[in-house]
């Protein structure tokens, strides 16, 4: 049984320019006092091509943590625009959301995002290079999705199973975790809109979309 349980996570500051900082309100629920960290990472892909376009925008510890309700806000950096491929720039990519214990991931949230130009006339006739510090970033946060990992929460490094290897999908305001028959009653966003999957981005199917859940 998970002793961690995601229940809230709510996208601030969305839209907004490319350069700005990602930030995300997360809120969690422990079951009983964990005696090591949580090691939280924000992943931002970089092309659906090549999981080496991927950037870890930035890695943060939490813990000791006691039993109950906890709150904070993970902000990261914008990726390193050097290191994205340029057809890759500008459109549909993810930011992921990963949580370990003791080594071991046992939930991964990922967020569809939308760049594109604000200005209409680059949008109709996009520049050979882009254009970062003219895009913006729209995070798809209305209907998150949610992968979860059984793990060993006394010994860990006994990750790599999703439990029954199945990606349980968040549909709205009341979320329905088909997966084991949970349901988890989760506010809904009206930030944006989730898309549904797409040109194969491999990431996709690995996480998914996610705002409130639980886990």
């Amino acid at each position: 049984m998970a002793k961690v349980h995601i229940t809230n996570v709510v996208v601030l500051d969305n839209p907004s320019s490319f350069f700005n900082p990602f930030q995300f309100e997360l809120t969690f629920e422990c079951i009983e006092e964990l005696k090591e960290d949580l090691e939280w990472k924000m992943i931002y892909v970089g092309s659906a091509e090549s999981e080496e376009h991927d950037q870890v925008l930035d890695t943060i510890y939490v813990g000791p943590v006691p039993e109950g309700r906890h709150i904070f806000v993970f902000q990261a950096d914008p990726p390193d625009v050097s290191k994205i491929p340029e057809p890759d720039a500008v459109g549909v990519t993810i930011i992921l959301l990963t949580c370990s214990y003791r080594g071991q991931e046992f939930v991964r949230v990922g967020y569809y995002v939308n760049n594109d130009y604000a200005d209409q006339e680059l949008r109709e006739n996009p520049p050979p290079k882009p254009l970062f510090d003219k895009l913006t970033r729209n995070i798809l946060a209305s209907k998150p999705r949610v992968t979860r990992f059984k793990i060993n929460w006394d010994y860990g490094n006994t990750n790599g199973h999703n439990e029954d290897n199945q990606m349980m999908d968040d549909d709205g305001p009341s979320t329905s975790n088909k997966h084991a028959g949970q349901d988890s009653n989760l506010p809904d966003d009206d930030n944006s809109l989730a898309m549904p999957m797409e040109n194969g981005i491999k990431a996709l199917n690995e996480n998914s979309n996610s705002l409130a859940m639980e886990c």
